[in-house]
């Protein structure tokens, strides 16, 4: 199944520092304020604002900036008008990314995100040059310790999870798109933590790359996701544990 563990080992690794430089704060804001403006500030209603808040928790974002984000999403106070837009690219050995982006200026974005393919042996892509390589499916991590596999097996699969997989720190439960919602509501009520439920694109066929052409992957998955305005990355390449240092 994988096709995302890999990289949520690495996302680990850089998600101190990335807390430091708020470029996590960042990212959940934008996702805040898009989510109640999609669906109002009430996360009762509004699925996709209840995960941005529970992603909010996990980085300990403060109340007040995260009451502010719902502010701005629903109008009640004065913000950025953000736009909502997937890029599709192409890296080295072929391998593909999927780029969902949050920014106020498209033209800004697209220029900067192209310039980065470019400097790594990449380039990015028209509309459908990526996408029919991955699935949208619906993705829960869980503490290791949270559960036994008999547990989580029972309420996640009993709520129409497709597959539940151990990585080395967490539960990583599969579901259909329509179903996140409601099998993460059923590991929540029965009080089981959770650290982060998102819808995800995955690669249905992953593929390693070494040499040369791996370590520029490694180079551009990196440059990418660093981006302020590049919320959720993808890619069919799945990296060794030496590629990732």
């Amino acid at each position: 199944m994988s096709g995302h563990s890999k990289w949520s080992t690495i996302k680990r690794k850089k998600g101190e520092i990335d807390a430091k430089r708020g470029k996590i704060f960042t990212k959940v804001i934008k996702e805040i304020t898009i989510a109640a403006r999609g669906g109002g500030g009430d996360p009762d209603g509004n699925p996709r604002l209840r995960r941005a808040l529970d992603a909010a928790k996990v980085v300990n974002m403060p109340a007040d900036t995260t009451n502010r984000a719902i502010k701005k999403g629903t109008g009640e106070l004065e913000g950025v008008m953000y736009e909502e837009l997937v890029y599709e690219g192409v890296g080295p050995a072929g391998v593909l990314f999927l780029l969902e982006v949050t920014t106020d200026n498209r033209n800004r974005t697209a220029a900067e995100l192209r310039k980065l393919f470019d400097r790594n042996n990449g380039q990015l892509s028209g509309s459908g040059a990526a996408a029919w390589a991955f699935d949208q499916k619906g993705i829960i991590r869980l503490p290791g310790a949270a559960a036994t596999e008999e547990q989580l097996f029972e309420v996640a699969v009993g709520a129409g999870a497709e597959d539940i997989e151990r990585d080395e720190e967490s539960w990583i439960v599969t579901t259909p798109r329509e179903e996140l919602d409601v099998v993460r509501d059923a590991i929540e009520t029965a009080g089981l933590p959770i650290e982060a439920a998102n819808l995800e694109q995955i690669p249905k066929t992953p593929k390693q790359v070494d040499g040369r052409d791996g370590e520029v992957l490694v180079n551009l998955y990196e440059a990418l996701e660093d981006h302020d305005d590049v919320q959720s990355l993808f890619t069919e390449f799945q990296p060794s544990d030496e590629q990732l240092g």
